[in-house]
């Protein structure tokens, strides 16, 4: 797993105006809360934050934090941005322990798709119901992401939350709530079949 340091500072002034302040100044407000500590205010610089978050590992990676020359073990847990700047208006940290379980979203990357045999078929359209899933780990375990191969992916076929190959460590929570939780995750449907069955029921009716 890849480290990642963000640079942070405490802040002593709260509120909605010391946060415009900190906004007009390119910076972002943030919260640290979570562990044994009390919450802790903090600002960030925009700039290095707009361009971190760009990255997957910015959402699904234990973040280092340092405040103040302090560093902490973090996860992303909430981002508010303006509605139509690209402004980031507040983030929100959590404190992770190393010894305690954590549940966080994980994105999924596909393997081998367009050289599967679904994949290279003209009549078949491949849907990714999922693009993330819930895990549950310690933070040393904690993937940035996990593989689908679906370089055997057919027509018809259905790859569920179960087939998923889990790094060493690694649990979906979902799963032990029962079968009817154990959703698809890609599903290959015959295109033409379907284009097919929808013709002959217009000209039914």
């Amino acid at each position: 797993m890849s480290e990642h340091t963000i640079k942070a500072t405490s802040r002593a002034v709260e509120g909605k105006g010391a946060s415009r302040r900190l906004r007009h100044a390119a910076s972002i407000p943030a919260i640290v809360y979570g562990g044994k500590s009390a919450p802790q205010a903090i600002q960030l610089d925009h700039e290095k934050i707009w361009l971190a978050q760009q990255n997957e590992w910015f959402y699904s990676s234990i973040l280092n934090l340092d405040i103040d020359g302090k560093v902490e073990s973090v996860l992303l847990r909430d981002m508010q941005r303006h509605p139509f700047k690209q402004i980031i208006m507040h983030l929100d940290f959590q404190r992770v322990d190393a010894n305690q379980a954590l549940k966080a979203a994980v994105p999924l990357h596909f393997l081998n798709q367009d050289s599967s045999p679904a994949g290279k078929a003209a009549d078949v359209v491949i849907t990714h119901e999922l693009n993330e899933v819930t895990v549950s780990c310690l933070p040393k375990d904690l993937p940035e992401f996990i593989e689908v191969d679906l370089g055997a992916l057919k027509s018809g076929d259905v790859i569920h939350l179960s087939q998923i190959k889990l790094p060493k460590g690694v649990e979906l929570p979902e799963l032990k709530l029962g079968k009817e939780h154990d959703v698809a995750v890609v599903i290959a449907k015959p295109g033409r079949v379907e284009a097919e069955g929808a013709a002959e029921g217009e000209a039914a009716e």
